[in-house]
């Protein structure tokens, strides 16, 4: 697009109500700022819902030979208070540890900054054995220098009689003696230093392929001492001001972090198998005793009450008197003759006339 009018603010605003949905959303005209090589930003209030304090930006060209203004570029641009949305962060920044199920697997990359090279344990040991075999070779040449020069200082001494050449002899005899001397301290203290080297990787197991870094031991600690295992976690407070590192479950660590931290190994702590630090506690500190019983016996209430019988109004029973009389009857009485004298039934003498036949009895139930 282009234009001969010497307006460029006027081209600016046109180009704004075209890019725009609707020429309400272009605002008033907020300032004009020049860029380099001829260009001119416009920029013009954006009335858009939801984009508060942005701004329309209309950049020109002015061809200064021919006194023409062309159109660059158009778009919608933030102001100083203008309304934005977060900034963008990574998701692998935004994820947390606590982010992580246990079966999800995140990875570790290469770089990361908490690992480092560790120690290569075959190389040590031949570093080792190089060390010590020339540390051998050098104390031969020392043994072997000192018969040589032996032998041709007599030589000399006894198929020579002058002073001179025998000075000379002992004075470069001496002068291989101190080289040869010092060759072998350096030697041997090598060999000391990889020795010393080799001991410390064996005993904090630093030949595995990589390592925890100064940073990254330094961030465990920071999060492990602000963590719920600190010194300021609500356990501490009913340790009676016992702190873990005088507590005989307390398996102190190894390097570094031996100064601060070390593992509970108490069944009964809230904390056993993990991380805490010396100055952490809790109630189970082997140095607290179990409270003393009371000599008072306190009866506490039952979960179930077996003391009391419950009450329960029942129904009345339904049932014909001669049924009632038949329970309610004693045994048959029979005299000494053997005649029946019929059953008793509190002040009443039943006889089997009296008494319901047994299938009107069964047939009675049967209805019931």
């Amino acid at each position: 697009m282009t234009a001969t009018t010497p307006d460029p603010r006027s081209i600016a605003q046109a180009v704004a109500y075209e890019v725009a949905d609707e020429e309400s959303q272009v605002g008033e005209f907020l300032g004009r700022h020049e860029l380099e090589d001829n260009v001119s930003d416009f920029r013009f209030a954006a009335d858009i819902l939801g984009y508060e304090g942005w701004q329309w930006s209309i950049t020109l060209y002015h061809d200064v030979e021919r006194d023409m203004w062309t159109v660059n570029e158009s778009s919608l641009v933030p102001g100083d208070d203008s309304l934005m949305p977060p900034k963008w962060i990574p998701w692998k920044d935004r994820l947390l540890p606590t982010d992580l199920a246990v079966t999800d697997t995140l990875g570790t990359e290469k770089d990361d900054p908490r690992l480092e090279d560790g120690l290569d344990a075959r190389r040590l040991e031949e570093d080792l054995d190089r060390a010590g075999s020339k540390t051998g070779e050098t104390g031969d040449r020392e043994d072997d220098g000192g018969l040589n020069g032996a032998d041709s200082g007599d030589g000399v001494r006894n198929g020579a009689s002058d002073d001179t050449a025998d000075a000379d002899d002992n004075t470069s005899g001496k002068d291989s003696s101190v080289e040869g001397d010092a060759v072998a301290g350096d030697e041997k203290a090598l060999r000391d230093e990889l020795a010393q080297t080799a001991d410390i990787a064996k005993e904090f197991e630093l030949s595995r392929r990589r390592v925890l870094t100064p940073l990254g031991r330094a961030q465990a600690a920071q999060r492990w001492y602000a963590g719920p295992h600190g010194p300021k976690s609500l356990s501490t407070k009913t340790a009676d001001g016992m702190p873990c590192e005088t507590c005989g479950f307390f398996v102190p660590l190894k390097g570094e972090l031996n100064l601060l931290f070390g593992v509970c190994a108490n069944k009964w702590s809230p904390d056993d198998g993990r991380v805490v630090s010396r100055d952490h506690g809790c109630g189970e500190h082997s140095e607290i005793e179990p409270p003393q019983p009371s000599s008072l016996w306190i009866q506490s209430k039952p979960a179930f009450d077996d003391l009391h019988i419950d009450i329960v109004r029942q129904a009345p029973r339904e049932e014909r008197g001669e049924v009632e009389a038949e329970e309610s009857a004693g045994e048959p009485r029979f005299d000494d003759a053997g005649h029946y004298l019929g059953v008793l039934a509190g002040d009443v003498v039943l006889f089997h006339s009296q008494m319901p036949e047994r299938g009107e009895r069964d047939n009675d139930d049967d209805d019931e």
